[in-house]
């Protein structure tokens, strides 16, 4: 298993308004990942529509719309990337309703340290692959129950 996991890079899309903190996410991680940032919930929006990603990486205080309200406003149409918030204030009481609400799979504070920002990036990257994996194998159950029942019922007729 680990070795389809690393067939490819993760893709990872990093939202942040500040600047320097896309620059230093970008410097750190490019090298491994597939990165795409964003500036702004908008900007990431964009991003998303033309683009699959594993990961989406959001700060939570930003000008326009928090990290909560864009990953909020993006679950239905793009359900499967595991979404981490990454803030500097920690509000305990939102951050603990987004992680029960199965919002967000994990936050993190800033300033981030790589080593444990890298473990998060893998464990994240493992239950996005589990999933993909079990969907597969869902569908693919289905698939053969319906081959099952249609000849059972064939057999039933003759």
């Amino acid at each position: 298993m680990i070795s389809k996991m690393k067939q490819r890079k993760i893709r990872i899309l990093y939202v942040d308004d500040e600047e320097i903190n896309l620059q230093a996410f970008r410097s750190t991680f490019k090298r491994d990942y597939d990165l795409f940032l964003a500036a702004s919930a908008k900007e990431a929006r964009n991003i998303l529509s033309g683009n699959e990603v594993d990961i989406i990486i959001t700060d939570q205080r930003m000008p326009v719309e928090t990290g909560l309200d864009f990953l909020g406003s993006i679950c239905t149409k793009y359900p499967d990337p595991i979404r981490i918030l990454l803030t500097a204030y920690t509000d305990m009481h939102l951050v603990t309703e987004a992680i029960e609400n199965k919002l967000i799979y994990h936050y993190l504070t800033k300033p981030w340290d790589e080593g444990y920002f890298r473990n998060i990036i893998h464990n994240a990257y493992e239950v996005y692959f589990l999933r993909g994996q079990n969907k597969k194998m869902e569908k693919e159950l289905a698939e053969t129950k319906e081959k099952l029942e249609i000849l059972s019922k064939q057999n039933e007729l003759s």
